[in-house]
């Protein structure tokens, strides 16, 4: 059976580990109202609106 000859330091064991859960962007998409920038499948901050409608009220 294959047995390590050599303890992995810490640094190499994560330097291996970071490859795998690398954090990516959130998927941002321009509003089709105001062309904002916002979250995918949420209301936008800037103009209350989602999927054509005003669902909030913003202050301007």
């Amino acid at each position: 059976m294959a047995v390590p000859k050599r303890k992995t330091s810490k640094a190499r064991r994560d330097k291996r580990r970071a490859s795998t859960w690398k954090l990516e962007m959130p998927g941002m998409v321009k509003c089709p109202k105001c062309g904002e920038y916002k979250l995918s499948h949420r209301v936008c901050t800037s103009c209350g609106t989602y999927n054509g409608k005003e669902v909030i009220q913003v202050e301007a």
